[in-house]
C-alpha cells in the first residue's frame, strides 16, 4: 500500500469543486445544487427543539426509494402504485411481473398540497420492487425522471406536461438490470448525462430540450447503479461515470474517453457516489469489493491507484465498504456505515480504520446493509439512518459525538432480512428536510 502526502488534504475538503448550480436554498437534483451533498444553508438549529423538529406538513405517497428534489418552491418526488398488491411478492428479493405504474408528484413546499401529478403504466420485473430509486432532476422550467425499468421522462414543471422521454431497454436493446435503473441524471450545461445500459451505451447524452442524442459511450455487461458525477481537475471538466467493470473519466461534451481504471465489482454494486478528496484524488466504495482511492494526474493520463481492497469476505472486510452511503472527508478523514452498519472513520490517506461504532445507525448488533446518509452542514453533520432517525453529529478521528436524534418517520418498508427500514436520501432546502418513505413525504423545520 502506498500512502499519500497529507499535504495533499486540506483541513475540510468541501468537495465543491464544481459551484452549486442553483440557490443554496434548493435541494434540485441528487445530492443538492453541487451534486456533492453538502448543505450550504446557514441559520439552521444546533440541538432540536423538545419532542424534535417540528413538523411542518405530510403528504401521502406510494412506495419507492427515491429522494425529493425542491426547487422554486416545489418538491418533486417519484413513487410507485401497484395494479394488483395480492400479486405483488412477500419477500421483496424475488422477481416477477408485476403490474402497477409509476407516478410523479410535483407539490407544494410550503404546504405539502398537490400541485399536479403525471402517471404512467410501468410493469416492473425487478428484485426490491418497491419503486422507483432515481431522485428527480429539476433545470430551470424542467424536471427530469428515470423510472426503475429505464423510463425516462422530460417534463414541465408547471405542470407536468410531456416534453420527450426514451425508454432505455428499447433504446438499448437491454433489459433492465436486477435491481432497476438507479442513477439520477446530470444536467451538464445544454445536456442531459445518463446511465444508460448495453453495448456503447452505459452512458449517454441527450439535448435536455429536445432529447435528441448527443452521444454514448461504454460497454459494460451491468451498467450498475452509481449516478454521474463532475469533477474539476487541473483545469478540465471530467465526467466520472462508474460501472461494475471500471471507472472511467470522459469528455462530458463528446463522450470521449480521458481514461479508465479497470475495477471488477461484485453483483454490479456500484451505488456510492465517488467522492472528491482534496482535488488530486478520488475516493470509491463498494459493499463487496470496498475501497479504492485513485491518485488524479495533473496531465489527465491514467490515475494511480493508491490503494485497493483486496478480497475480503462479507464479514471480514477492510477500509469501507459502503453499500449505498456515500463516503464524507473531514479534516483528512472519511466516515460511512461499512457493510454490516458498522459506522466507521478510516484515514484517507492510507486507509487505515481509526474508529468504528453502531450508535450512528441505532443498531444493537451489526446488520447487513445497514445504513445511514451522511450530510455535511457547516462543522457538523446531519445523518437520517434506515430507522428513520435524523440526527446532528461531530465527526473527528477521537470518536463519535451525537449532539442530539428525533425519530421523525417510520421506517416502514421491508428489507430481505425482514426488517423495517427507511432508505431515501432527504432533501436540506428551505431551512428544512423533506424526507419520504413508501407512505408518505414530509417536512420538518429546521429552522431556530
Amino acid at each position: 500500500m502506498q500512502a499519500m502526502h497529507m499535504k495533499t488534504f486540506p483541513l475540510l475538503v468541501l468537495a465543491a469543486l464544481a459551484p452549486p448550480v442553483l440557490d443554496a436554498d434548493d435541494w434540485p437534483q441528487w445530492f443538492g445544487p453541487g451534486r456533492d451533498g453538502i448543505w450550504r444553508e446557514a441559520g439552521i438549529v444546533e440541538k432540536f427543539p423538545e419532542g424534535g423538529p417540528k413538523v411542518l406538513w405530510r403528504t401521502p405517497i406510494h412506495r419507492g426509494y427515491a429522494g425529493p428534489a425542491v426547487a422554486d418552491g416545489r418538491v418533486y418526488v417519484i413513487d410507485r402504485e401497484v395494479s394488483d398488491p395480492s400479486k405483488a411478492p412477500a419477500n421483496p428479493f424475488k422477481t416477477g411481473k408485476v403490474p402497477g405504474n409509476e407516478r410523479l408528484l410535483c407539490l407544494d413546499a410550503a404546504t405539502g398540497k398537490v400541485v399536479w401529478e403525471q402517471a404512467y403504466d410501468c410493469t416492473y420485473g425487478i428484485s426490491y420492487a418497491a419503486g422507483p430509486r432515481a431522485t428527480p432532476t429539476v433545470d430551470g422550467d424542467r424536471v427530469y425522471t428515470l423510472g426503475a425499468e429505464g423510463n425516462l421522462f422530460c417534463r414541465s414543471a408547471g405542470d407536468g406536461a410531456e416534453i420527450w422521454s426514451h425508454d432505455f431497454n428499447e433504446l438499448c436493446g437491454v433489459e433492465t438490470q436486477v435491481w432497476g435503473f438507479a442513477a439520477s441524471p446530470l444536467v451538464e450545461g445544454g445536456l442531459l448525462i445518463c446511465l444508460a445500459a448495453g453495448d456503447g451505451s452505459t452512458a449517454m447524452a441527450f439535448d435536455k430540450r429536445t432529447g435528441k442524442e448527443v452521444w454514448r459511450a461504454l460497454s459494460a455487461r451491468d451498467p450498475g447503479y452509481c449516478p454521474p458525477r463532475i469533477i474539476e481537475h487541473a483545469g478540465r471538466r471530467l465526467l466520472i461515470v462508474w460501472h461494475p467493470e471500471s471507472v472511467n473519466a470522459l469528455d462530458p461534451a463528446t463522450g470521449e474517453s480521458v481514461w479508465t481504471i479497470p475495477w471488477k465489482i461484485r453483483s454490479g454494486l456500484t451505488i456510492p457516489t465517488p467522492q472528491p478528496v482534496g482535488d488530486e484524488h478520488l475516493f470509491l466504495s463498494s459493499f463487496y469489493n470496498g475501497s479504492m482511492m485513485l491518485k488524479l494526474q495533473p496531465d489527465h493520463t491514467t490515475p494511480e491507484v493508491v490503494y485497493r481492497t483486496g478480497h475480503a469476505s462479507e464479514k471480514k472486510t477492510t477500509h469501507l465498504h459502503g453499500i449505498m452511503n456515500t463516503a464524507v472527508l473531514h479534516d483528512g478523514h472519511l466516515y460511512a456505515a461499512c457493510s454490516y452498519g458498522e459506522f466507521r472513520c478510516m484515514e484517507a490517506a492510507t486507509g487505515k480504520r481509526l474508529w468504528e461504532s453502531l450508535e450512528p445507525i441505532g443498531l444493537e448488533r451489526p446488520t447487513r446493509w445497514g445504513t445511514v446518509f451522511v450530510t455535511p452542514h457547516e462543522d457538523r453533520f446531519f445523518l437520517f439512518t434506515e430507522r428513520g432517525d435524523l440526527v446532528i453529529a461531530r465527526l473527528s478521528a477521537k470518536g463519535y459525538v451525537e449532539v442530539d436524534r428525533a425519530h421523525v418517520i417510520a421506517p416502514d418498508g421491508i428489507d430481505l432480512r425482514q426488517r423495517e427500514i427507511v432508505w431515501s436520501h432527504p432533501a436540506y432546502a428551505r431551512k428544512c428536510c423533506f424526507v419520504r418513505n413508501d407512505s408518505e413525504v414530509i417536512c420538518l423545520s429546521l429552522e431556530p
